[in-house]
């Protein structure tokens, strides 16, 4: 990816303290750090943020063979300096709310009160830097019945219904309820996150209306699992009947599915009838297209059972590659159905760069076996500050001394906390 040599990055100067793991935290602190804030992420010494043991897969070392660091690690901090301090000590404590004093942010996902023991809460830390912006990151949320109940991906998708309008339908081959193949709640909940800290950022730094005080973000999983339920609740609401599971099928539109090809699959979605005019036409099914049933969008849903069945049987008659030839041009949306592997072989992918190789060690640094890695691009692309992807994702503590001497501790303070077990 290209980047002007003058871009600082549009969030340089933000200075970040996460203390998330996992991953809701972690990718909303990626991307702040994608953004060109300096994010250093407190670590537990010896073993670090639980990701890094969520292997297999494994990286792999010069020699190609696995080492003890997970991949899902990588996947949510990028661009991030590793500190390990043990919060549980009073020398740690203190460390963190130094660390704190100086920042911007704090990113936590701590359960409901669990920093109040170490003084590291949103009221702590608040009273020693009025202007620091401090996110929580719950299961569900600061108030409520669940407050301070743990909460997982998994299981919001369950709670808020999004695995029952996933997968087959009952009845059907491989039917029920089924997880999303990502956790997209904890992707999602770092996204808003993000946002809401942008936001936050703003009102307190706004030239003309600025406060100069942060505030404390609440984000809950549970709310966010409601929220990008989108269309779906939003028809729940307006009627008041659940909508169930429906494979690839589309509640609100036909043909928008995969459909069986000569040599695998591909996927149609039609959004609208002139496309689906267009299609009948290169698929020498005029006749569909003037059918009373098939005339809009709206009838098309209603006669479905009709119309997918009878498109099955000519969309076999051709292989996958055959028919996006023939629709590419004629504005008829189509695609294959990848694997990963195809995905990150796409020309497509490869011409936006998305797959980018990173170095986790500075030249004449000590290695742990990892000296680079691969891992996807941020989607983010702004013209005059774009992402700057620096460094892959930390190795266990990679920047103790680096953020410990930048806070004023000596080589000898520094050597005393670590012999003491502080780091």
């Amino acid at each position: 990816m290209t980047q002007p040599a003058t871009n600082q990055g549009a969030l340089a100067g933000i200075k970040v303290l996460d203390l998330s793991r996992v991953l809701a935290g972690p990718w909303c602190t990626q991307m702040l750090a994608d953004l060109g804030a300096d994010v250093v992420k407190v670590e537990r010494p010896g073993l670090g943020d639980d990701t890094r043991q969520w292997g297999p897969p494994f990286l792999k070392d010069a020699d190609g063979n696995d080492t003890t660091q997970a991949a899902y690690f990588t996947a949510c901090n990028r661009n991030k300096r590793s500190v390990t301090i043990d919060m549980a000590t009073a020398e740690g404590q203190a460390l963190i709310r130094q660390m704190a004093q100086e920042a911007d942010i704090v990113v936590e996902n701590f359960k409901v009160g669990g920093l109040r023991q170490y003084g590291l809460d949103h009221e702590s830390l608040r009273a020693l830097n009025p202007r620091l912006i401090y996110c929580s990151v719950t299961g569900f949320g600061q108030s409520g019945p669940y407050a301070e109940r743990a909460g997982y991906d998994l299981m919001v998708q369950a709670m808020t219904g999004l695995m029952s309008i996933t997968g087959q339908a009952d009845g059907q081959p491989g039917g029920g309820p089924m997880r999303v193949g990502v956790a997209v709640i904890d992707l999602f909940t770092g996204i808003y996150a993000s946002n809401a800290i942008l936001a936050a950022l703003h009102v307190r730094d706004n030239a003309t209306s600025g406060t100069g005080q942060g505030q404390h973000i609440d984000m809950a999983l549970l709310d966010v699992g409601m929220a990008v339920l989108a269309n779906q609740a939003a028809g729940f609401l307006a009627t008041g009947k659940a909508p169930g599971r429906m494979g690839n099928s589309h509640p609100s539109l036909a043909p928008y599915q995969d459909f069986p090809t000569a040599d695998g699959n591909m996927l149609l979605a039609i959004g609208n009838d002139g496309q689906f005019q267009r299609f009948c036409a290169a698929a020498g099914q005029p006749q569909w297209a003037a059918d009373p049933r098939f005339a809009t969008n709206t009838l098309r849903v209603q006669h479905r059972a009709d119309l997918i069945p009878a498109m099955e049987a000519v969309t076999r008659t051709r292989t996958t590659a055959a028919w996006i030839a023939l629709l590419e041009d004629k504005a008829v949306p189509c695609g294959p159905i990848n694997t990963i592997a195809q995905a990150f072989d796409d020309e497509q992918v490869k011409a936006r760069g998305l797959a980018v190789t990173l170095p986790r060690w500075k030249e004449g640094e000590g290695s742990d076996g990892v000296a680079h890695i691969t891992g996807v691009a941020s989607p983010l692309r702004l013209s005059a500050t774009p992402p700057l992807l620096r460094n892959a994702p930390p190795a266990l503590g990679q920047h103790t001394d680096e953020v410990l001497a930048g806070m004023g501790l000596g080589a000898a303070r520094i050597a005393e906390l670590r012999a003491n077990g502080v780091l």
